[in-house]
């Protein structure tokens, strides 16, 4: 009885997970969709290379906190949710800024933030008394709320974003691997933080209405630790980071449009396993180095200590 209960049930579970009946006019409504995947891919690959070499993906979780606090509390006001997500990332960024100098203090700070943010956000939450996948879609994503307005924001923003990372491109990556330097050549490493900062804030505000506050860091932190693991070329890292973020979100969102969960789950699996396979390609690139290092400086000749000329 319990197998043929589980073997009846298979079909309606493979179907709530991938379901491509009428997949041709789904595709036709949500475009919008499919575009914004596709934004917040190339946004999300160029801010995750920096988010890696600054040592910030604590600060991403606590930023996309407050974002989701502020999403909700627009939420509940009947305000435009993108507006309060953007409030929301922009003053946890300006907080986090000025007060997070060094990264124990930095820490210090967003561990507090994160649990006041989640708990603002659950009140609002508490409080809306609209639709339930609203609610839910805050923080797990959904992509069926993308409308044209919607849209235009997060092309608007992440426009801002793009353009903002390439001008400050070269003396950010400079203050960001060597800031002591960086500031001896006259770099001005403590403007470029909080500059960052509101970059990195108006960039997960973006992430947060497609993705959901919860997963955010698997758009915003995972595509450059992927390509880290298998090139340490600075261009190559930032087109595989964008190929790998945009890859995830649009193949996310194209898996998502035939079924009825949300988003998330097919944008994080897909960028874990770009993961998975750059730290598999890491591992084989190692054993195979390590045998040819070995082998060369087995052979390498030592050099003979020279003999001292003799003078008569």
């Amino acid at each position: 009885m319990t197998t043929l209960t589980l073997a009846s049930s298979e079909p309606g579970l493979w179907k709530q997970i991938f379901d491509f009946d009428s997949y041709g006019d789904l595709l036709s409504l949500l475009h919008n969709s499919v575009i914004a995947g596709a934004v917040l891919g190339i946004i999300g690959g160029l801010i995750s290379v920096f988010v890696m070499i600054r040592d910030l993906p604590f600060a991403v979780h606590g930023i996309s906190e407050l974002s989701f606090a502020g999403a909700a509390g627009a939420l509940l006001i009947g305000v435009n949710v993108v507006v309060g997500a953007v409030t929301g990332s922009v003053l946890a960024a300006v907080v986090i800024g000025a007060l997070g100098v060094r990264a124990r203090e930095r820490n210090s700070i967003i561990g507090v933030l994160m649990p006041f943010g989640l708990g603002l956000g659950v009140l609002f939450l508490s409080l809306y008394k609209g639709r339930s996948a609203n609610k839910f879609g805050l923080l797990t994503g959904q992509i069926v709320a993308i409308d044209t307005p919607q849209l235009s924001w997060l092309i608007v923003i992440g426009l801002v974003v793009s353009a903002s990372l390439l001008l400050m491109w070269r003396p950010l990556r400079f203050a960001s691997l060597d800031p002591e330097v960086a500031t001896a050549r006259g770099v001005p490493v403590r403007l470029l933080s909080p500059i960052f900062m509101l970059v990195l804030g108006l960039a997960l505000a973006a992430s947060v209405q497609v993705v959901g506050a919860l997963l955010v860091l698997s758009i915003v932190c995972t595509p450059a630790a992927a390509a880290m693991r298998v090139t340490a070329s600075p261009r190559v890292t930032v087109a595989l980071s964008v190929a790998f973020a945009t890859v995830a979100m649009v193949g996310g969102t194209l898996l998502a449009l035939g079924s009825s969960i949300p988003i998330s789950p097919y944008v994080t699996t897909i960028s874990f396993a770009f993961y998975v396979v750059c730290r598999l390609v890491e591992s084989r690139r190692g054993l195979r180095r390590s045998p040819r290092r070995a082998t060369e400086e087995i052979a390498e000749p030592v050099p003979e200590a020279p003999v001292p000329a003799h003078h008569p």
